[in-house]
């Protein structure tokens, strides 16, 4: 249990849910040509899980001192887990991503690709080690290579099978793609920044410089408002301009999506307490999932249309 918990295994359920949906909700509704068979498609996620996972551990390693503050009681490494294994699980998980990246990469053709694995490692590294500690830039970086556990399907699925005949159709469902990326971006740095407002006493005894320590607590809340209006105007431009005629879609989008983000909006310029951030953050875990479950949507409105 402390291993599932050290990988955070919620999360990566949710990476895991993401790539197959885009997979075979998205991609087989419009069916576009596609690249990855299924065991192909297994390593590829398969990559994404272990280099993820490494990035948790290594992440756990490096805030020790902080969790001894903000939540001693979840602590694992160096309680449950010792430190030498946790590195060792880090390095270990590593190298099975990396290599079944390298090994897809050349097996579909585009060895160039498993640079991709190697840069995702290497920065979750920097990310717990150096990047962590500095403003918003650390906040930026892990939203961006959340951005990238979606964008990597339709790199290895899409791309590679693109024709002359083929290319308006695979340009524009990797466009989809990217516009899930960009709103996993935008979620997940809206988390990030909560979880340094919650963590603002145990980084401050560390004296790790995150947002909400240079800034403040109060201002830090500000922007956190500001930055939450982008996804909330950016999902309902989305659903007026695409989706008006999906009654299902629009119900859904408004319920689940839009109605969560606005109370989100409109919580986050109040919120004081650790227990009203957690529940912020909790608000947006909620978003991420219900946007996640959005590509079940597709087969039914093509179904519609």
């Amino acid at each position: 249990m402390a291993f599932l918990k050290l990988i955070r295994w919620k999360n990566l359920l949710l990476i895991i849910l993401t790539q197959v949906l885009i997979k075979y909700a998205l991609f087989s509704s419009f069916g576009v040509s596609i690249t990855l068979s299924l065991f192909e498609f297994m390593l590829l996620v398969s990559a994404t899980i272990c280099i993820a996972a490494a990035g948790n551990v290594i992440n756990d390693v490096y805030d020790v001192e902080t969790d001894l503050v903000n939540k001693p009681h979840k602590v694992i490494v160096g309680n449950s887990i010792s430190e030498k294994t946790a590195l060792n699980l880090f390095i270990i998980l590593n190298v099975i991503g990396v290599g079944i990246g390298f090994y897809l990469s050349n097996r579909i053709g585009r060895s160039g690709f498993a640079a991709l694995f190697i840069i995702i490692s290497v920065l979750l590294y920097i990310y717990a080690t150096y990047l962590k500690q500095t403003v918003l830039i650390g906040n930026i970086i892990i939203s961006v290579l959340v951005a990238m556990s979606i964008i990597i399907v339709g790199l290895f699925d899409l791309l590679p099978a693109i024709t002359p005949q083929n290319q308006q159709t695979q340009l524009a469902i990797f466009k989809i793609v990217f516009n899930y990326a960009v709103f996993a971006f935008m979620i997940n740095l809206l988390r990030e920044i909560i979880k340094d407002i919650e963590d603002i006493d145990g980084d401050s005894k560390v004296e790790i410089k995150t947002l909400p320590i240079v800034i403040g607590k109060k201002r830090a809340t500000i922007l956190v408002f500001i930055l939450s209006l982008i996804p909330l105007f950016a999902v309902t431009y989305y659903v007026v301009t695409y989706l008006y005629k999906q009654q299902i879609a629009v119900v859904y989008f408004l319920v689940f999506i839009i109605a969560p983000l606005l109370y989100f909006t409109i919580k986050s310029i109040s919120a004081k307490s650790n227990r009203e951030l957690h529940q912020l953050s909790n608000i947006i875990k909620g978003v991420m999932l219900f946007g996640v479950l959005s590509l079940l949507l597709y087969p039914y409105m093509l179904n519609n249309a």
